[in-house]
Formats: C-alpha cells, structure tokens, sequence
C-alpha cells in the first residue's frame, strides 16, 4: 500500500521536531526543523502543516520541551514544580494558535499526566514521554485502520468528490482499492486560498496511481448535475457531540448539494465532547492578506478589503456516514 508523506508529516529525532512543509509539496519535499515551542506555534499559525499534522505538532512539542537534556529548568533536583510550569505554559501557547481547532483537549490530557505523576511522586517527564510515545502509536494504528474502512466505502465504478485534504488517508484508501481491481476516479477541488486540494490532494492521489481530475471550487453545482460524481468524502477539523463537524471553508456548500442531489456526504471525523454542537465552535478568521494576493504578490487595490473564515460548520444532518477515529490516550 502507498503511505503519503502527508500520512504521518511530523516527528521528533535528536532533540528537533521535524515538520513537513505542505506549503512547498508537490515541489518540493522539505522538512523544517523546530527546537521550542515558539517555533511549533509558528508552524502552526503559519500553516506550514494542516490538520492532523498540526496535532502531531503538539503532541511532539511536549516530547521536545521534555527531552531537553540542557534545560536546568528540567533537571531541577529541587522538585517538579519548575517543569509542571513550564509543561503549563507550553499548553497555554500551544492552545492559543488556533482557536478552531481543540488543542486544549489534548495538551489537558498530557499536563493531566504530569500533575498526576507529580501528586504520585513519579518521574515526571518519564510519564509524559511515555503517554505521548504511547498515543502516537495508538493513533497511527487507528487511523490505518480507518484507512481500511474508507476502502471499505469505495466501490467499484465511483466517481469521488473530495475537497482540501485529509492528510494522506483517501490516498492510501485509494491504493487499497485500486490493488483489489476496482476501477475508481476523483475530483478534487483547488481549495483556496492554500490550494490544499490543487498541491496535496491530487498530487498523493497520483502518486497513489489514481485517476484524479482538479475542479475549481465553484464547480461543485455543475458537477453533481450533470452526474459526474455519485459520491463525496472529505474530513473534519473538529467536531461537535452531536455530530455536527467544522471543516475548511466550503465544505457546508458542498454538503448542502450532495444533499439536493441525493449523493452520500462521508465525513473522516473524530468524536470530540469539548463542544455540543457547531454553533459553539470558534471559527477561525484568517488574516485578509491571505486572500487578497496570490503565490506571495497582491494582485487587488489597495482599497480592497477580504474577508477569509478558515472554515464552515456542516451539520449532522447533511453527514450521511461518518467515519471516526477515537484518539483517546
């Protein structure tokens, strides 16, 4: 099976975070190095990695800040309470980077490990490192697992929508079922402003050896009427208990015609109690810049104004499957 580079695009070797730049792929595969938890903040708000790979980033930051052999702070023998701090403030930086997304319900769990083992008397960073190591592994498991499913989901003979990028996972999918003589084709859309779909999704769904076909994003009406496609899958940022989802922005057009049309909307989603439903999500508003100039030059006036949310709130009702992956501790 193909594994993308976008599958698992974080992680940590000799004391450096090594994050895949998406911002640079199909061009160029580059790997930036990140030594703090500034420089993780920044590959964040940057969006130098996306999604599932910005949790990757918070999930190795702590093993970072913990590894950090020189650190007085660190090796204090005077107790744990210099590094409960410091793993404190971590968190706080992390949390704030994006408002969209539900870093606190992770960085809670690990500075919940700290604090216990601290209250235990426990080696601190051992149990932080060691819960960390320990999800990762498991969240790697779960999501080739659902890897599984989604092939599970694709029959022969589909014609598949997929908007922005769902970290390597549909390109996998597609492998699978490619191997097993199904005969499958994708439309992806461009995705703007980042172009996710444009650079990464139909980049890995050809290294997949899959037939795919770029759209632009106002495209979508035309391409449901006309029949060219009977199915649509995308994935999720975060979601609601009551199964609404957040996803990039265009994702609830798009729901709301694979439901005029009748097609199946399957949605790769992670259950999540930190909020009830999509109007109690956050949704991050991009700086204006971002869509007032294009591969770095502005190409609108000066007295133009833009206005960039970074995502859309489809409701559960509009989801006709969603495909979950738990990533409990």
């Amino acid at each position: 099976m193909y594994e993308s580079p976008l599958f698992w695009p974080a992680h940590v070797k000799d004391n450096v975070l090594y994050v895949l730049d998406e911002t640079l792929v199909p061009a160029k595969l580059k790997y930036i190095s990140v030594k703090n938890v500034k420089g993780a903040v920044a590959v964040i708000r940057e969006m130098k990695t996306r999604a599932f790979g910005q949790f990757l980033v918070v999930l190795n930051t702590f093993l970072l800040e913990v590894k950090k052999g020189d650190s007085p702070l660190l090796n204090s023998d005077k107790g744990t309470v210099p590094l409960l701090k410091h793993l404190n403030a971590v968190a706080q930086q992390l949390n704030n980077s994006r408002p969209t997304f539900p870093f606190a319900e992770v960085t809670g769990i690990i500075t919940g490990v700290a604090h216990k083992a601290a209250a235990n008397n426990a080696d601190v960073k051992q149990a932080v490192i060691k819960t960390v190591h320990g999800f990762l592994a498991g969240i790697r498991a779960r999501r080739m697992q659902r890897v599984e499913e989604i092939a599970q989901s694709i029959n022969d003979g589909d014609s598949i929508l997929t908007h922005c990028n769902v970290s390597g996972e549909l390109a996998m999918a597609a492998s699978i079922v490619l191997s097993k003589g199904k005969h499958v084709k994708f439309f992806a859309t461009e995705t703007r402003p980042y172009m996710q779909g444009a650079k990464l999704t139909v980049w890995e769904l050809q290294e997949a050896k899959a037939t795919v076909t770029l759209v632009p994003d106002n495209a979508i009406g035309s391409l449901m009427a006309e029949g060219l496609v009977n199915k649509v899958i995308i994935g999720s940022d975060r979601s609601a208990a009551n199964g609404d989802i957040a996803n990039k922005i265009g994702s609830y057009q798009i729901a709301v015609l694979a439901r005029e049309f009748g097609l199946p909307l399957i949605v790769l989603t992670q259950p999540s109690k930190g909020v009830a439903s999509g109007e109690d999500m956050p949704i991050e508003v991009r700086d204006e810049k971002e869509i007032l100039s294009f591969m770095g030059k502005k190409v609108f006036g000066p007295k133009v104004r833009g206005f960039y949310p970074g995502f859309d709130v489809v409701p559960h009702q509009l989801i006709t499957k969603a495909i979950a992956i738990h990533a409990g501790l």
